[in-house]
């Protein structure tokens, strides 16, 4: 615990949301819950957790399981009253206590948000709530569902082959770092910090 610890204070910059993207067919729940610890242990507040064919997202149980067994076997901790936030849900009845709030989003979680905001806006339009020179980059945001409540993602780890997010997010991550790995099964924890420590170095020029 206290190298994790350590580990993230020692890099120059750490993401405030990171998200955790797999491109594989077969997603791993005990992979993915390391993943997710560690991003709490090293001191990231938010997490969104996605995959192309809403496997995680449909199986959110059996992933919380699996996350909270690994958090008192590696952390140490007692999160058994823990909460988790699911997107796109009326309630949001969970959200991960310690210090970090995890998202499980699926595809429906990003082209059909902003569908759905554009659909939103055009019936404020109908309604004289709203005027067409009133959309822009704020308004679009206050419209979308995924991730109210949290940033945009500073970083993505994509995971697999295909050279793609796949559906993740896409109004979301105009400004995030996204960098590549092979696969997030059996993944160590040193190729997890290895791209925290990449991330940290990169420059960002927002588009310059």
């Amino acid at each position: 615990r206290q190298r994790w610890r350590s580990d993230g204070r020692a890099l120059q910059k750490l993401p405030v949301h990171m998200g955790l993207v797999v491109t594989e067919e077969e997603p791993s729940y005990a992979d993915m819950a390391s993943l997710v610890v560690w991003c709490m242990a090293v001191g990231i507040s938010y997490v969104s957790v996605y995959d192309h064919n809403g496997i995680f997202k449909r199986n959110n149980s059996r992933l919380m399981d699996e996350i909270l067994k690994q958090q008192q076997e590696l952390l140490g901790l007692d999160c058994s009253k823990y909460t988790v936030e699911f997107a796109n849900q009326d309630k949001a009845d969970q959200v991960l206590n310690c210090q970090s709030t995890l998202k499980v989003l699926s595809p429906e979680d990003g082209k059909a948000d902003i569908v759905k905001a554009a659909q939103n806006f055009c019936q404020l339009v109908a309604q004289q709530q709203r005027t067409h020179t009133d959309l822009d980059v704020n308004v679009l945001d206050s419209l979308l569902s995924s991730t109210n409540g949290f940033p945009d993602p500073d970083l993505v780890l994509k995971f697999g082959p295909v050279d793609s997010t796949l559906g993740f997010l896409p109004w979301h991550i105009r400004l995030t770092e996204i960098i590549s790995l092979p696969s997030h099964l059996n993944i160590s924890y040193e190729d997890f910090f290895s791209a925290l420590h990449h991330y940290a170095a990169c420059e960002q020029r927002w588009g310059k």
